[in-house]
C-alpha cells in the first residue's frame, strides 16, 4: 500500500479540498510527494485507497483526519534559532519599542514549537521578566498538543545557544533522559492556539511582529496576498511581518513594506 500511485482525478479532488481548506496550492509536480507522505497514512488506516481516503476526509466527515491529512502534507524542517539572523534582528526590534508597551509576537505557523520557543528565550533574554508574549498557531491540534508540552529530544538543542540552554531548558533524567524541557516559566509566556489562516479568528492581536516563515511556498499568488493583506491588518501600525528565505511579497501586496529581505513593515495607512 505504501506509495500507491494517486489517481489523476483523486489528485484534483484532494488539490481542490487543501486549497479550499488551507489555502495550500499543490503542483503536478508534488503527486510523488502526495503519494510518499499520504500512501503510509492509507496503510495504517487499512484503507483500499484514495478515493476511500478522500470520501473520508471531504465534506467534513471527518475533520481530526483532515487535520492529519494537511499536516503530512505541510511539514517542513523546523528547529530551534533556525535562519539565527531573524532572531538578531527581532532582539534589535524589540528594544526599540516604547518603554511600557511589552511586546507580542505571533508564530503564526508554529509547528512543533521549536519557533515561538526561540522567540521567548528572545524575548526573555532581553526583555527579562517585562510584558511580553508570544502567541503560536498552527492547523494541527495534535502537533499543537506536542508543541505546547516542550518536550524534544537532545537532538533538537544543537542550535541552541548554550547559555540559553542552561537558563531556559531543564535535560530529562530517568525514563526522560536523553531529552530536555523547555522552563515551565518560559513556557507560560506561549500561548497555543488553533488558527486557520484564511479565517483568523478576531481578537488575537495586536502583534508587533509576525513570523510567517516557509509557509508562503504552499500558496499561489492570490492567497499570498490574502493572507499576507489579513496579517497586516493584525498588526500594530509599527509592526512587522518576517516571512523565510526562499520567499518573496514583492509585487503582492502594498499592505506591507520591505524593510530588509524577507521582513516586511506595516505600510501607513493610505500607502500605496
Amino acid at each position: 500500500m505504501t506509495g500507491q500511485e494517486i489517481s489523476d482525478r483523486d489528485f484534483e479532488v484532494l488539490r481542490a479540498l487543501l486549497h479550499r481548506e488551507a489555502g495550500i496550492a499543490l503542483s503536478p509536480q508534488k503527486k510523488p510527494m502526495v503519494c510518499g507522505r499520504l500512501g503510509r497514512r492509507l496503510e495504517k488506516l487499512r484503507l483500499n485507497g484514495y478515493s476511500e481516503y478522500l470520501s473520508r476526509i471531504d465534506g467534513g466527515g471527518d475533520p481530526a483526519e483532515l487535520q492529519v491529512a494537511i499536516d503530512l502534507l505541510t511539514t517542513n524542517e523546523t528547529y530551534f534559532f533556525r535562519e539565527p539572523k531573524h532572531f538578531d534582528w527581532l532582539r534589535e526590534r524589540v528594544r526599540q519599542l516604547p518603554r511600557g508597551r511589552g511586546a507580542r509576537v505571533w508564530s503564526a505557523a508554529c509547528s512543533s514549537g521549536e519557533e515561538p520557543y526561540t522567540i521567548a528565550m528572545v524575548l526573555a533574554d532581553t526583555l527579562g521578566s517585562g510584558p511580553w508574549e508570544v502567541v503560536a498557531s498552527g492547523l494541527s491540534t495534535r502537533v499543537l498538543a506536542r508543541a505546547r508540552e516542550g518536550l524534544y529530544p537532545m537532538q533538537r538543542a544543537e542550535h541552541i545557544p548554550r547559555g540559553y540552554l542552561a537558563r531556559y531548558c531543564r535535560r530529562g533524567t530517568g525514563p526522560y533522559d536523553g531529552t530536555f524541557l523547555v522552563d515551565r516559566a518560559l513556557r507560560e509566556r506561549v500561548t497555543f492556539r488553533q488558527v486557520n489562516l484564511l479565517e483568523p479568528p478576531p481578537g488575537i492581536g495586536p502583534f508587533d511582529v509576525i513570523f510567517l516563515r516557509n509557509v508562503m511556498i504552499y500558496f499561489d499568488t492570490a492567497t499570498k496576498r490574502e493572507v499576507s493583506e489579513r496579517l497586516a491588518g493584525y498588526l500594530q501600525p509599527d509592526g512587522y511581518l518576517v516571512i523565510g528565505h526562499s520567499e518573496s511579497l514583492n509585487g503582492v501586496t502594498d499592505a506591507l513594506h520591505a524593510e530588509h529581505p524577507t521582513i516586511y513593515r506595516r505600510a501607513p495607512k493610505g500607502a500605496s
